[in-house]
């Protein structure tokens, strides 16, 4: 059979069931050429070809729908009915009504051929209940959700690997990527925050697809201190406020979803609108813009992978747009440098996220990350020079009976050749409630005492 017999033409294929063929001529020609399955999977290529090709007359245009696209994958019911249609009209463009001797459980072509370049298989299961669900994991075939904070195995699974690496070639075809034997990753993220992040054989033992929803909204201390969070109690909200008018420099950590995002959206959420505020992440996820559109607000997104737009970059122009504060979403190696030297240079009142075990670990962690660069510090003078003025206030979050806490707060400093923390309140898991000591260090207490805050 020659290449140009083989190939699947949708115009020949519409032409023959316009001029009226009869059922069984049909069906014998599609048997002929390589039967039902196969010249639906070509019109399928066909119909992803058309859809991922760019639209729009502008940039703007064309990014908008390129979101179409990726959220009708992800499962969002707006944009699938919106794509559903353009494949419903593509059909009547080409005037493919039906494809005689093809079995699906659809009640329409287009419900048949949307399924197969936008659906993700197993995966709407999983979709149909989007209560409280944040993220999910495809390890393989194996799927996980996280509800809550809880990671869960699901009952529902892939039939083959293969199903997931359809999936993955259908998000990087809409978001011009690729995953191939050159390129083993790729990730998607759309405006909302919502993000995909996808590997392939060769990166991982398995091909991966990990989406993670966007759940964070614009939260006040005062919800989450309410029963139904109870991140905090109400005389933890207003320690809170002392920090922040008091403008001690602040870094939280916790493990990934114990709320760090929430807490500092929170937190920023009591600062004056006037205020300048400089944001610094990897992805925009914390969407200040968006939740906070009256505040004083800039929002950078740096990739170390693009020398023009790096961290380092990053920090040089939000320094010089006159913050009052810095909100660094996550210090990472390249800029640990970067945001001690500007904790430490006048930008009071500050906010990172640190990956540490306990509190007492987060300055030696920054220090180390500082090292990196090769230049020749002192790393004990460098971490108590952290402890005294980058990390003054730290907070851990943890998952505790099932709910984001504030686990603790304290007080760091260097005493006696070490980083030592003053605890001011501590999570009792026994009596499931905070425990407040509140007894700051001289240090602390002058500055409290400033805005009124006496201290015991």
């Amino acid at each position: 059979m020659s290449a140009q017999r083989s190939r699947f033409s949708p115009a020949q294929f519409a032409a023959s069931v316009q001029n009226g063929q009869a059922e069984t001529q049909s069906t014998e020609r599609i048997n002929e050429t390589g039967g039902a399955s196969q010249h639906f999977a070509r019109l399928a290529e066909e119909i992803r070809s058309y859809l991922s090709a760019p639209r729009g007359q502008t940039d703007d245009e064309r990014r908008r729908y390129g979101e179409l696209l990726n959220r009708a994958v992800l499962g969002f019911s707006g944009e699938r009915e919106q794509v559903l249609a353009i494949i419903a009209d593509r059909l009547i463009q080409l005037r493919i009504h039906a494809m005689p001797g093809l079995k699906t459980p659809y009640g329409t072509l287009a419900e048949a051929l949307f399924a197969e370049v936008i659906g993700l298989n197993v995966l709407e299961l999983v979709l149909a209940d989007k209560d409280r669900l944040e993220e999910i994991q495809v390890v393989g075939t194996a799927i996980f959700t996280i509800r809550g904070g809880v990671v869960e195995r699901s009952p529902y699974s892939f039939e083959e690997a293969k199903d997931v690496e359809r999936i993955q070639q259908n998000l990087v075809l809409y978001n011009n990527d690729r995953i191939n034997p050159r390129k083993r990753w790729a990730e998607v993220m759309l405006q909302d925050g919502s993000r995909v992040t996808m590997t392939g054989f060769g990166f991982t033992a398995k091909p991966t697809l990990t989406i993670r929803f966007y759940t964070v909204r614009s939260f006040s201390l005062e919800a989450l201190s309410s029963p139904a969070y109870r991140t905090l109690n109400a005389r933890m909200r207003q320690l809170l406020l002392d920090v922040l008018n008091a403008r001690f420099n602040l870094v939280i950590i916790g493990p990934t979803g114990s709320g760090k995002t929430n807490l500092i959206k929170a937190l920023i959420a009591e600062l004056p609108d006037e205020e300048r505020i400089i944001t610094l992440e990897g992805r925009f996820e914390m969407l200040l813009g968006r939740d906070y559109p009256d505040k004083n607000i800039v929002e950078y997104e740096a990739d170390e992978e693009d020398g023009l737009h790096r961290f380092n970059q990053a920090f040089k122009l939000a320094l010089r747009q006159s913050p009052n504060r810095i909100v660094h979403a996550e210090i990472r190696d390249a800029d640990a440098n970067i945001y001690v030297r500007a904790c430490t240079r006048g930008h009071t009142g500050s906010m990172t996220t640190v990956h540490a075990n306990t509190l007492e670990d987060v300055p030696e962690a920054i220090c180390d990350m500082c090292m990196l660069d090769g230049r020749g510090m002192n790393p004990e003078r460098l971490v108590k020079r952290i402890a005294d003025y980058v990390t003054e206030v730290g907070i851990e979050m943890r998952f505790v009976n099932g709910r984001r806490v504030i686990y603790r707060i304290g007080e760091l400093c260097w005493d006696n050749g070490s980083v030592q923390v003053s605890d001011w309140v501590r999570f009792n898991e026994a009596l499931d409630d905070w425990e407040h000591a509140e007894h700051f260090l001289p240090k602390a207490a002058v500055r409290l005492n400033r805005i009124g805050v006496r201290h015991g």
